[in-house]
């Protein structure tokens, strides 16, 4: 079964969670070992819980996060 990368990132959570079911886990699993693109996703969402579980607080710069929702649109749309 291949996989998408939008699909792979619909995934993310339940990936680091660890409740994906087998299959899906070794599908999402093999993806990443070939998708530099879903394993940076990965690390980065990995280290956002990391900073979130955190007690500092951390302030974004003006924008971030209408840059950030647009990177991702670009993203996704580029995949399809």
């Amino acid at each position: 079964m291949v996989i998408e990368c939008k699909h792979v990132w619909d995934h993310i959570s339940e990936y680091l969670d660890g409740t994906l079911t087998a299959d899906v886990r070794e599908t999402v699993q093999k993806h990443l070992d070939q998708c530099e693109i879903c394993s940076a996703v990965l690390d980065a969402t990995r280290n956002i819980i990391i900073l979130t579980a955190d007690d500092r607080v951390f302030e974004l710069p003006v924008g971030f996060s209408e840059r950030l929702h647009a990177r991702l649109d670009s993203e996704l749309r580029s995949d399809t």
